[in-house]
């Protein structure tokens, strides 16, 4: 008896010790990425650029997210900046517009209601990225025109000065489509990727797979 007991605890160890052992699968890392609409082409980079077990969240709110893509620089941000590209900013007319090749002073005038009386303006809020851009390097302190119509983004900008004549408005260069003319460009404004915390691991790599 003593020795079938002994045999038995032999076995059952045996059995355990062939039985493979359960590995848990490893967990895909989330990352959140926020973007203005000015910066929604650049998407499609941060998403070529991820890498193996991680996946990539669109956040609705730049709070929220680990890495959140903007033109030109906040005002407040304590953390990490890194440029990932440049962008231009461009003064775009429906193509029937009596608008021409402007300078800098032209555009200013135009765009604060002394221009020309026949052609509507079109602008965004005033806290999107592309506009405050434009006002720090074209407007030099002048208002905008009250008279300024509102573009909700970039798309329904670049919709609006395609098929309405006599519309002047302001663009990102990736946004501009279509048979609209440009007459002004602000050059060389930076594309950043802001991120609370210094970038480690999967965030680094997209980071620094993103910089042209």
């Amino acid at each position: 008896m003593r020795l079938k007991l002994v045999w038995g605890v032999i076995l059952v160890m045996l059995v355990a010790s062939c039985t493979p052992t359960a590995t848990p699968e490893s967990e895909t890392q989330i990352i959140s990425v926020y973007a203005t609409p000015s910066t929604q082409p650049w998407l499609a980079d941060v998403f070529a650029c991820v890498p193996a077990g991680t996946t990539i969240r669109v956040a609705d709110d730049p709070a929220s997210a680990d890495i959140s893509l903007r033109l030109g620089e906040p005002d407040f941000w304590s953390a990490f900046v890194y440029q990932i590209d440049t962008e231009e900013i461009l003064v775009v007319t429906h193509r029937q517009s009596p608008v021409q090749n402007m300078r800098v002073e032209a555009v200013r005038e135009l765009f604060s209601g002394q221009g020309v009386s026949s052609v509507t303006v079109w602008v965004y809020a005033s806290g999107e990225d592309v506009q405050r851009v434009f006002e720090q390097a074209v407007m030099n302190g002048r208002s905008v025109t009250s008279q300024a119509r509102m573009a909700v983004n970039p798309g329904h900008m670049s919709d609006t000065l395609n098929n309405e004549p006599n519309t002047v408005g302001i663009l990102p260069r990736h946004w501009k489509v279509g048979d609209s003319r440009f007459v002004y460009a602000v050059p060389d404004v930076p594309v950043l990727a802001l991120v609370n915390e210094e970038p480690q691991g999967a965030i680094q790599k997209i980071i620094a797979c993103t910089k042209k």
